[in-house]
């Protein structure tokens, strides 16, 4: 479903969103995901913002099997792309700051590596309802960022501070968690890491091809999962 007024131009292609997928599955996520599983209600009725193609949504439902699933994109290749997710889902192209979606509809909403619009998440939410937030933390994939960027030490390290103070000002009852490990790539998933982030988009190309010719075999997975309840009208 089409949600969109006009067309947006977006970097976001099935070139990123493939490898992203087969990285998802190839468990590389998994403890991530086994948490998030585990904050949400029986009953849950989702709102997967940015949903890429659907991985993230499709795990979790199969760990906690949810009575509602919806998930949205602005970049249509993603939408498409999770159409072929093996679950009961409604998957549309939306934007974020227009949602085309009844107020208090949702119990919870994922927001898994995208940006937030709390005045929306607020309508959208019931009132009991919260918000699943993953910002990515300073050790995120940094084995990627030092191979890509080998020159640029100011690229290695990153803070993502603004965003959970944000959030924090836009939900009420915050609880924090740090999930951080090293994952252990299989061998057919090496490429793919190279290809599944927007980090690889300035890499100059004889590093993208040296790193083709002896990819990764670890990396660093340090994410902050942010739990927050809906902030009550007049509170």
């Amino acid at each position: 479903m089409y949600f969109l007024s006009h067309a947006i131009k977006t970097e976001y292609d099935q070139g990123m969103f493939a490898p992203r997928r087969r990285m998802i599955q190839s468990g590389m996520y998994q403890p991530l995901i086994e948490q998030l599983a585990k904050h949400l209600p029986s009953n849950a009725t989702v709102l997967d913002v940015g949903c890429g193609e659907g991985s993230f949504l499709a795990a979790i439902d199969q760990l906690q099997p949810l009575k509602q699933a919806i998930g949205f994109d602005i970049a249509k290749e993603g939408v498409y792309a999770a159409t072929e997710q093996p679950m009961q889902a409604f998957w549309c192209v939306a934007d974020l700051t227009n949602l085309p979606f009844a107020d208090q509809q949702f119990s919870t909403i994922l927001n898994i590596f995208s940006p937030s619009h709390y005045q929306e998440f607020q309508r959208v939410l019931a009132d009991d309802g919260m918000v699943l937030k993953v910002v990515p933390q300073s050790g995120y994939l940094k084995e990627l960022r030092q191979a890509f960027y080998p020159d640029q030490p100011e690229k290695h390290h990153y803070s993502n501070e603004r965003v959970v103070d944000k959030f924090m000002e836009s939900m009420v009852s915050v609880e924090r968690q740090r999930v951080t490990y090293e994952f252990t790539i299989p061998e057919e998933n090496r490429r793919d890491l190279l290809a599944m982030s927007p980090l690889e988009w300035q890499v100059a190309k004889e590093i993208k091809e040296a790193l083709m010719e002896e990819p990764l075999r670890k990396i660093t997975i340090d994410v902050e999962l942010l739990k927050g309840n809906k902030r009550k009208r007049f509170q």
